[in-house]
């Protein structure tokens, strides 16, 4: 039957189509006979009624050609061509009217009114009938997709309704939310509640589901379609009319609120004024130039017009991507732009950098700095910040460069985490080459919290989560962190490189610490949707606490003592913290360098913990030697 079907060319089926509309019309004009109150018969008026049928008939087919109806496909055969059909039923029952005027037998006029209803329907309903024969053809010839879909609103009506004609999709149920549809029957098909989705799908041996609910936000579809792939469903979503217009890029042009909308402060703008002069018409060296921190230093001070400005980077991708950004701006203002692909660790490398563009100013912010990463990666992490400050800086002190600049972290006191504890020992090294080197370079050093908006830091990783659906993760619901942002860290650390006159920690006025929680509302609501908890248990984006992660501490500390000096700037101080000896700082070095070259993590903890004061080493350390 199916290969009968498919082999049907479009004309053959139209003269079916008209061969079907024929036949019915004496079956109906019998129908009527019988229904209808007549001295004689049905099978009598209907023989006294032959010799008129044949012109009928050809009236009735030459207006169903005029009219098309014979080549409108049973699947698009709707309101339209069912007007047309009526016509075509009421102007064949005028037709016969005019006739049996004539020629006879007389008829009555609600015979031929009842006639063309009968007509009408009888080809209506020839036509469903077909299309529910040819379905179930095509259904057990070729396997179709049982799919179901979410949402039965005016989308998902309207979807099932022109799936229901297609060849290879059969839709067997909504599901939907809305509990008042819950129990319904919409057009032929039973909506469900989502709950009863993972039994349906294996009673029905469904595999798809279509998500039809434009209107939701993105993260209510996002956990949608997250909650049914867990399911092992394929999940397809409709696009909304803005997508069908084309207006979709207009949305994807909005970019998240700035980060330092979060701060709970106003961002601190602090003009470099007379501390320019330090930079000014002097080669400049930043290393780790293409990270958050780095990149910014490097916009900072090309706008004090340096001599030349050496970007330092281990990273091709972030030395490019600033190099792209600087390029211009450098030439516009005659400035040398100096691009070098290479590590701090590397000695032979660095002694070459400094000489070859007599640096005199380093500004020392390359670093490993993700806390878990380097939680993981202590050997390597260790290795970079720790011999990647003392290769570099003992080079610039070598070289005679005039002013050295560590950027720290207020993670480096009484440190929880291997990240912390390697810029605690980066402290010592500069503090130990102060001591010594004092007279020809200053070495200092500026510790600060987290800064908002840079790699990896917890807004631009919230408004990821969020674009995803959710849910935003926190470490816990009472830890908290201070913030800046990256331009204002970046003024203080060179109002700070200024004043330095050799060994200082400076530290900077931070503000109040932020609870995370309270972050993280803020990000989902400052985006538009709404926290889903307890107390709004259908609001769009959830948040989820995930406990501290190895190294985490609830809240950071900015210096190890009480004690703050003031200096002449109000937002930067200076830390008194003790030192350890040239001695000592050669040991833990020595110790170090011999626990990394044979690979052995426990070794190098060990050292940390002996010689940085505060640093709990976390308990899953220090497990592993190789």
């Amino acid at each position: 039957m199916y290969n009968l079907i498919s082999a049907l060319s479009r004309r053959q089926k139209s003269c079916v189509f008209l061969a079907v509309d024929l036949a019915l019309l004496p079956l109906a004009l019998l129908f009527t006979l019988g229904v209808q109150p007549l001295p004689d018969p049905a099978l009598t008026t209907l023989a006294e009624l032959l010799p008129l049928l044949p012109y009928v008939m050809a009236a009735a087919a030459a207006l169903t050609l005029w009219l098309g109806l014979p080549y409108v496909q049973l699947n698009a055969y709707e309101r339209h061509a069912a007007a047309q059909t009526a016509l075509l039923a009421g102007a064949s029952a005028l037709v016969l009217a005019g006739l049996t005027a004539v020629f006879g037998p007389p008829l009555g006029p609600g015979t031929h009114v009842v006639f063309a209803i009968c007509y009408f329907l009888s080809m209506v309903v020839a036509r469903a009938a077909m299309l529910q024969l040819v379905l179930a053809v095509y259904r057990r010839a070729q396997p179709r997709c049982q799919v179901l879909i979410y949402g039965a609103g005016t989308t998902g009506t309207q979807l099932a309704q022109a799936l229901k004609a297609h060849d290879g999709i059969d839709p067997v149920a909504f599901a939907d939310d809305n509990t008042s549809l819950q129990g319904m029957t919409l057009v032929g098909l039973p909506v469900y509640a989502p709950a009863r989705i993972a039994e349906i799908v294996q009673a029905r041996q469904i595999r798809r589901v279509l998500l039809a609910m434009p209107s939701q936000s993105q993260p209510r579809q996002a956990q949608i379609t997250q909650r049914l792939q867990k399911l092992g469903l394929e999940v397809q979503a409709l696009p909304s009319f803005a997508q069908l217009i084309g207006e979709e890029a207009l949305v994807d042009k909005l970019t998240p609120v700035a980060p330092q909308h979060f701060l709970g402060r106003s961002a601190r703008n602090v003009p470099l004024k007379e501390a320019a002069g330090s930079y000014q018409g002097k080669s400049v060296l930043i290393s780790g130039a293409g990270g958050s921190i780095g990149s910014e230093l490097c916009r900072q001070v090309l706008a004090c017009r340096p001599s030349k400005l050496v970007l330092f980077e281990l990273s091709e991708l972030a030395l490019y991507t600033v190099h792209q950004e600087l390029g211009p701006l450098a030439v516009e203002a005659g400035i040398e732009l100096v691009p070098v692909l290479g590590s701090v660790t590397d000695p032979r490398q660095v002694r070459m950098v400094l000489n070859a563009h007599e640096v005199q100013v380093v500004l020392h912010a390359a670093a490993y700095k993700h806390v878990p990463l380097v939680e993981a990666n202590p050997l390597p992490g260790l290795a970079n910040n720790v011999f990647g400050t003392q290769t570099l800086a003992r080079a610039a002190a070598r070289a005679g460069v005039k002013r050295f600049i560590l950027i720290s972290s207020d993670k480096a006191v009484n440190p929880a985490n291997v990240m912390g504890a390697s810029k605690r020992m980066a402290e010592l090294i500069v503090q130990d080459l102060a001591t010594r080197f004092g007279g020809r370079t200053v070495f200092t050093m500026v510790r600060f919290g987290n800064v908002l908006g840079s790699s990896g830091s917890v807004v631009p990783l919230f408004q990821e989560q969020i674009s995803r659906g959710g849910p935003v993760t926190v470490t816990d619901p009472n830890v908290k962190r201070f913030f800046m942002t990256i331009s204002e860290a970046v003024q203080l650390v060179l109002q700070a490189g200024d004043m330095a006159g050799g060994g200082e920690v400076f530290v900077l006025d931070m503000g109040e610490p932020v609870p995370i929680l309270q972050l993280a509302r803020q990000v989902i609501e400052s985006a538009g949707y709404s926290v889903r908890d307890a107390d709004n248990p259908d609001g769009d984006i959830a948040i989820e606490i995930i406990g501290l992660r190895p190294g985490e501490k609830m809240e950071e500390e900015l210096t190890l003592s009480e004690e703050l000096i003031h200096t002449r700037h109000q937002k930067i101080f200076c830390a008194r913290e003790t030192v350890l000896s040239e001695i000592e700082v050669a040991g833990f070095l020595r110790s170090l360098r011999q626990a990394v070259a044979v690979g052995d993590e426990a070794a190098a903890l060990q050292v940390v913990r002996h010689w940085v004061e505060g640093y709990c080493q976390p308990p899953e350390a220090g497990r592993k030697s190789s």
